[in-house]
C-alpha cells in the first residue's frame, strides 16, 4: 500500500478547485473533485454536459489557443497576426513562442494562409489570421 493519506472513509484525500465555465454565456460556477494526485474525480454546478467537459479538460490538461504575430518579409507590415486553429496543451505555450520567434514569412500572406504545419507534433496548424500585402 502507498503512503497516500486516506481519509475516514478510506479514500484519498481530495480538494475542490473552484473555477467559472467559459464554454458559453452563462458562466457556471463550478466546484471540480480532484484527489491529491489532481486526478479529476467529479464536477458540481455546471448546466450542461459541455461544462462537465470543459472541467474535466482544465484540471487534467489545460488547452489555449495561442494568438500572436509573426514577422513579414518584403510586406506593406512588418507583421502578420496568427493563431492556432485549435487549443493547444498549456504547457506548450512557451516552447510554441520559442518557434514562432523564430519565423520570418515572406510577403504576400492571405488570411487563413497555414505559416507553421503541426505545431510542435500538436496536430494544429499556426495560422494567418490577416492578410498583409507585399510591398510593390
Amino acid at each position: 500500500m502507498s503512503d497516500s493519506k486516506l481519509n475516514e472513509n478510506g479514500e484519498k484525500n481530495s480538494k475542490i478547485i473552484e473555477m467559472t465555465c467559459i464554454v458559453c454565456p452563462i458562466g457556471c460556477h463550478l466546484k471540480v473533485k480532484v484527489d491529491e494526485d489532481g486526478k479529476f474525480l467529479s464536477v458540481t454546478g455546471n448546466r450542461c454536459p459541455r461544462g462537465a467537459e470543459y472541467a474535466k479538460q482544465e484540471v487534467t490538461d489545460p488547452r489555449r489557443v495561442l494568438p500572436t504575430s509573426v514577422r513579414v518579409k518584403n510586406g506593406e507590415l512588418p507583421l502578420v497576426s496568427v493563431r492556432t486553429e485549435s487549443a493547444i496543451p498549456k504547457r506548450l505555450i512557451f516552447e510554441a513562442m520559442k518557434v514562432v520567434k523564430s519565423i520570418e514569412v515572406e510577403a504576400p500572406v492571405k488570411r487563413g494562409q497555414v505559416i507553421v504545419e503541426n505545431l510542435l507534433d500538436t496536430g494544429v496548424n499556426l495560422i494567418a489570421t490577416r492578410t498583409v500585402k507585399k510591398l510593390t
